[in-house]
């Protein structure tokens, strides 16, 4: 069998921080989140853009947050602050930003012509937010729209709000618009990102939202608090039964093999190669996983 792709790095909650809170920065530095957002646009009031602005420069450009990923979510292009806010972003040094309120590919297609004016690095990405109907029927010509872009953020907050459906922890109302969303992010071979629960007392929900959306085939979730970022990595990230009965699945399968057999029966089941090499880029996910944990805690 051929090498198993490397896994992307871990993305199993994505805090969103407003850049304007100063004690917010500070404690990002020690929250468990896998990467952060500093975030330029709702958690931001019109008076505090400029100075949140720079607050996030700040940040991206540090060595404070160890190995997490770090994001910027500017203002949308309709803005007075879009513009600016991604010729900032462009030399920060932070890996990417997150464009809210993706309608169309020339939507991308424009940020990424702004980052290139502003002498960004080739490799600093674009994250679509997937918030608005027109987003999402136009997804299939979003995800073909940049080399920049490499995922999916679902904004189920403000599609909600633009659907006028409810905002349930299951989000039944708005699971036709999320499946579209995974679907063509795996088409295209974006990753994908599930949307904040923004009840933080319920607890239950925000679980059961967690499971739901791992289900559903996402890669990580975004998240409002750091006392989130506990369930989110759990839910996203490969359990100790996972992890053992990938190495039985591949144990097993490699017995078959040295037989002369295509395929192994583990536990009643079979296992062909699909099954092993999901196995190996589960154990794979778990290694990065501890090395990025193990980074955090040294930090």
């Amino acid at each position: 069998m051929s090498a198993t792709p490397r896994p992307p790095r871990p993305r199993r909650s994505m805090l969103y921080m407003p850049a304007s809170n100063s004690r917010a920065l500070e404690k990002g530095k020690t929250v468990t989140a896998d990467g952060l957002i500093f975030d330029l646009e709702d958690a931001v009031a019109p008076d505090a853009k400029m100075a949140a602005r720079a607050a996030a420069v700040q940040a991206a450009g540090s060595k404070d947050y160890g190995r997490r990923e770090l994001l910027i979510r500017v203002n949308g292009l309709d803005t007075a602050w879009g513009r600016d806010d991604v010729a900032a972003a462009a030399t920060s040094g932070a890996a990417g930003i997150v464009l809210p309120k993706v309608n169309r590919a020339d939507d991308v297609r424009v940020v990424a012509d702004w980052l290139a004016a502003a002498g960004a690095p080739a490799d600093m990405a674009i994250w679509a937010m997937m918030e608005t109907p027109l987003g999402i029927l136009n997804a299939r010509e979003v995800a073909q729209s940049s080399p920049r872009l490499i995922g999916f953020c679902v904004g189920t907050a403000d599609l909600s709000k633009d659907l006028h459906c409810s905002h349930p922890a299951d989000r039944w109302p708005m699971l036709t618009a999320i499946q579209m969303c995974v679907m063509t992010a795996r088409a295209y071979g974006l990753l994908i990102l599930d949307g904040v629960h923004v009840d933080l007392n319920d607890i239950k929900g925000f679980e059961a939202a967690c499971r739901q959306g791992r289900a559903l085939g996402f890669d990580g979730k975004t998240v409002i608090h750091p006392k989130q970022c506990f369930f989110a990595n759990a839910a996203f990230g490969p359990g100790a039964d996972e992890i053992a009965l990938a190495k039985r699945m591949i144990e097993a399968f490699d017995a078959a093999r040295a037989e002369g057999k295509g395929l192994a029966v583990l536990d009643g089941r079979m296992v062909e190669v699909l099954h092993v090499a999901e196995a190996k880029r589960l154990l794979a996910q778990a290694d990065m996983i501890a090395e990025l944990e193990a980074s955090i805690a040294e930090s």
